[in-house]
């Protein structure tokens, strides 16, 4: 990409979208537009279609969703499928018709059947039932990536896919009804360290096992794969290692400095089993992640603890 080029950032307030536009911007990339849900409700295809008319960008890292835990797809499947499903159309489609160069879809590795054999190979994708508790999410997620071959098929579009697996960072979310685990661990464990809470008491049996990759990583795989990959087939993004998540309990707490028990409640989901990536495709093309988990969770504990409130 030319750093001088219109890139659109959409989502640019979450996770994923600060982390892309971190390392947009150390890459010298200065003409880098954004627009916040209030301003740009992407849910909206007459106006979204008059900001891509209006501002022509001439590349999109399309990082805007509804994500959330476990607790949060359950609560909410209707808004995580309409949401998801209605701003990637419109975007993907006002991208099309506005001339886009390229434009990177974020999908996520709940795409892959809920027993795919592990690691996930992209290959996987389709190939059996998916994980009950957050079906809405990955059917949204799968239709994004479909909507992206679709327009590269039919129009020539340069539409690419990645599918990252858990990701966390600064400027996550650590509400613990909407979060997802790793960051809902930092901020119970916090609080019960705060409250010398004798015991934390965990969702499920501790046992299943998943990967993290620190935002920043995901956020340069991304403009990674911008300027060496091109076309149809998506692209995990990971560290290609994983662990319980007990060990992920137990790195926490250490970290945080919490001393009391870790107890677990098995009458909550434990989601799917397993969820690793197969990260080969992406390690033959030169890329491999930096920050390891227990660096990148305490970079995260310390963003979390300047938060205000």
């Amino acid at each position: 990409m030319d750093i001088n080029a219109k890139i659109y950032v959409a989502g640019h307030r979450g996770l994923v979208g600060s982390a892309l536009v971190r390392r947009l911007e150390r890459a010298g990339c200065r003409n880098l537009l954004f627009r916040t849900s209030s301003e740009l409700d992407l849910r909206d295809q007459a106006a979204t279609r008059a900001f891509f008319a209006s501002e022509r960008p001439e590349y999109v890292l399309l990082a805007a969703a509804k994500v959330g835990g476990i607790h949060a797809n359950s609560a909410y499947p209707a808004d995580f499928i309409y949401d998801n499903l209605i701003v990637e159309a419109n975007v993907i489609h006002e991208a099309y018709k506005a001339g886009v160069k390229k434009l990177l879809f974020l999908g996520s590795s709940c795409i892959y059947p809920r027993l795919a054999p592990q690691p996930m190979k992209e290959a996987a994708l389709l190939t059996g039932e998916l994980e009950p508790t957050n079906e809405p999410y990955a059917i949204a997620k799968i239709a994004g990536i479909k909507l992206c071959q679709s327009y590269n098929r039919q129009y020539g579009a340069n539409f690419i896919s990645v599918m990252p697996t858990n990701l966390y960072g600064p400027g996550d979310n650590f509400d613990l009804e909407n979060s997802h685990v790793l960051p809902a661990m930092i901020r119970k464990f916090h609080d019960a360290k705060t409250s010398r809470a004798p015991a934390v008491r965990l969702w499920g049996t501790g046992t299943p096992r998943r990967e993290f990759l620190y935002v920043d990583d995901m956020a340069d795989a991304c403009l990674f794969l911008m300027e060496r990959h091109d076309g149809s087939q998506i692209v995990n993004i990971g560290t290609g290692t994983d662990v319980t998540i007990q060990e992920l309990a137990e790195t926490i707490g250490r970290i945080v400095g919490y001393e009391g028990e870790i107890g677990w409640d098995p009458s909550k989901p434990d989601g799917m089993p397993r969820k690793l990536l197969d990260v080969s495709l992406l390690r033959e093309m030169g890329w491999k992640h930096n920050v390891e988990l227990e660096e990148g969770i305490r970079k995260t504990y310390r963003a979390f603890q300047k938060m205000p409130g």
